[in-house]
């Protein structure tokens, strides 16, 4: 059996933060690095690397619950997407990609002609929101509405997230990873993901 190198153990070690925290996978792989006793600039694993790292834990740990919980996420990021659709929504993050849990919080990034009308919208609609700054796709900064929202079948309030992109940056994120995977999926790509799941 070939021994863990260092940077499975820092994945491992991110995964259960991720899982057990609800940490995102930047701050749960240095605190892994600081958990370990390792010297601050040791090189940290890539996102494939954790993701696996995440799907082992669940499998081993969650295979009882998480499903669930990643259900009822992905289900209220349907009405989220639905209620936004007008300025093209796509999810992104654990709960596209099926590693979420109930510590987890939905991100949506959304492409609009005029980045304000997506807050005028929840002004409209009575929606409280929060503004802050996030790193966009090519280290810009990007607007992000976050809300809480309540979820019933997890019976708690869960973040989302609400990333204002410009149009323009559509074509770029559409374009699948390394493995062919797409990184995000608008609302139809959701259901169909909630069907086939019911039909297993």
């Amino acid at each position: 059996m070939s021994v863990p190198s260092i940077a499975d153990e820092i994945a491992q070690t991110a995964a259960r933060l991720v899982v057990e925290e609800g940490l995102e996978w930047g701050p749960a792989k240095r605190r892994a690095v600081r958990q370990l006793g390792l010297p601050q600039r040791t090189p940290l694993p890539d996102n494939d690397r954790v993701e696996a790292a995440v799907r082992e834990y669940i499998e081993l740990f969650c295979a009882d619950t998480q499903p669930q919980e990643l259900r009822a996420l992905r289900e209220l990021a349907v009405v989220w997407m639905e209620r936004m659709a007008p300025f093209r929504p796509y999810l992104a993050g654990a709960v596209w990609r099926g590693t979420a849990t109930r510590l987890s919080d939905i991100y949506i990034q959304m492409f609009c002609d005029d980045p304000k009308s997506a807050e005028i919208a929840l002004i409209d609609h009575n929606v409280q929101y929060d503004v802050t700054q996030v790193t966009g796709f090519h280290g810009e900064t990007v607007d992000a509405l976050s809300i809480s929202s309540f979820c019933k079948p997890l019976n708690e309030a869960v973040g989302v997230h609400l990333m204002v992109y410009d149009f323009d940056d559509l074509r770029g994120a559409l374009k699948p990873d390394g493995q062919g995977r797409t990184a995000r999926g608008e609302v139809t790509a959701l259901r169909a993901l909630l069907d086939a799941e019911a039909a297993a």
